[in-house]
């Protein structure tokens, strides 16, 4: 019988297909966005709760106008003295000389990507500043209430995910940084009115994070999402905490799955070091590479799945099905490409750049050299070339 894939929790279940179903698609359909309704409802809630917890002057720090775009735009920064703020670069200051030296930053400046009042970058937020309230700036209902919002928007997986990045970024600042970073300085932000039937956005994140949840009715979209981390593995609790393990195991179980022929397909011939669709790259594209979905088996493309839903099951499982069904059924024309060692060391990540590049998809694992051990840092995209920030529903 035909396997489909759906999201529970956050996690990757076989179920059978729609056709070998007994209830009707369009009985299905139904009964799909009437669960999506039901959950946008659950979201505005607890938006409108956070909302709540702040007078007119706070409010205004926290919420901004929802500006409906097609893509987002490339937002640089740099620094005119050294440590000093990270200043928005324009056309009145674009020409002037880059300033060089210590706690100057990278001579190109700093990137981040901007959609209406909203931005995001891999850059700490000392270098790319993020509109709306720091969590270490909120009271303890204040805080409480942001974390429940973003539990009622993420899965239970994806709701732990981003608890082990920020705790990633907290080991970070304990062993002592020279920029920004840690749990307080994390950011939150709405934007437009929590509205069932009209578009809002909630955005979350810091270093090594950036979610931009847009909803839209019974619609709820996370393209495009940073996850990443420094370190990729650090204590807490007397436990260690690897993050992005599953993105990194379930690769090398894909690439273990292949064929000698097929590997030599999916391999690339020259080195990525880095992001091609970062932030800031917004509306581009790429030519796909590597090894084509439609040569795979039902088992290896079910692997290529499950590599999948470790950035589409972020969100909650309610708005990740639709999306997983439709990523499901651009298999064929799903790529997958490698570069870099193909073996890694147990309980760690490897040193392995990734794309997956479909018709509705690009994610990227991209390790970092930037620290000495790229095992211990590592960027990662996930985006919709053709529902960037939910424009496929927003822009009319």
């Amino acid at each position: 019988m035909q396997k489909t894939f759906v999201v529970a929790a956050g996690l990757l279940l076989a179920a059978p297909s729609l056709a070998a179903q007994t209830v009707k698609p369009a009985v299905a359909a139904s009964i799909e966005e009437e669960g999506s309704v039901q959950q946008t409802q659950k979201g505005v809630a607890a938006a409108q709760a956070f909302l709540g917890t702040f007078d007119a002057q706070g409010k205004a720090s926290v919420q901004f106008p929802f500006v409906a775009q097609k893509s987002a735009v490339l937002a640089r920064f740099r620094r005119t003295t050294p440590g000093g703020p990270a200043e928005p670069v324009t056309s009145a200051n674009a020409n002037a000389p880059a300033a060089r030296g210590p706690g100057m930053g990278p001579p190109g400046g700093f990137i981040g990507e901007q959609y209406g009042k909203a931005m995001w970058s891999n850059f700490p937020v000392s270098d790319v500043p993020r509109s709306g309230r720091q969590m270490g700036s909120l009271t303890e209902p204040q805080h409480a209430a942001a974390m429940a919002l973003l539990k009622t928007l993420l899965s239970e997986k994806g709701f732990q995910k981003v608890q082990d990045i920020m705790g990633s970024d907290q080991a970070l600042t304990d062993a002592g940084t020279n920029f920004a970073s840690g749990k307080a300085v994390y950011t939150i932000a709405i934007f437009g009115e929590p509205s069932a039937t009209t578009p809002w956005m909630v955005q979350f994140g810091g270093h090594h994070l950036g979610l931009n949840i847009v909803i839209d009715g019974a619609h709820g979209v996370m393209t495009p999402t940073l996850t990443g981390a420094q370190p990729a593995v650090y204590q807490t609790g007397g436990k260690a905490v690897r993050v992005l393990a599953g993105e990194n195991d379930k690769a090398f179980a894909l690439l273990d799955a292949l064929t000698p022929a097929q590997r030599k397909q999916a391999i690339l011939p020259y080195k990525v070091e880095d992001l091609v669709m970062g932030p800031g790259h917004d509306g581009e594209t790429i030519v796909p590479e590597g090894l084509k979905g439609s040569v795979m088996t039902p088992a290896q493309k079910t692997l290529l799945l499950d590599v999948i839903s470790e950035w589409a099951g972020i969100i909650n499982p309610v708005y990740a099905a639709p999306r997983l069904k439709e990523i499901e059924s651009d298999l064929n024309e799903t790529w997958f490409a490698w570069s870099g060692p193909t073996t890694h060391a147990p309980n760690r990540n490897g040193s392995s750049y990734y794309r997956i590049q479909g018709p509705h998809l690009v994610i990227e694992f991209s390790p970092q050299g930037v620290g000495g051990d790229p095992t211990l840092h590592v960027h990662t995209i996930y985006r919709d070339p053709t529902n960037s920030y939910g424009s496929r529903f927003t822009v009319k």
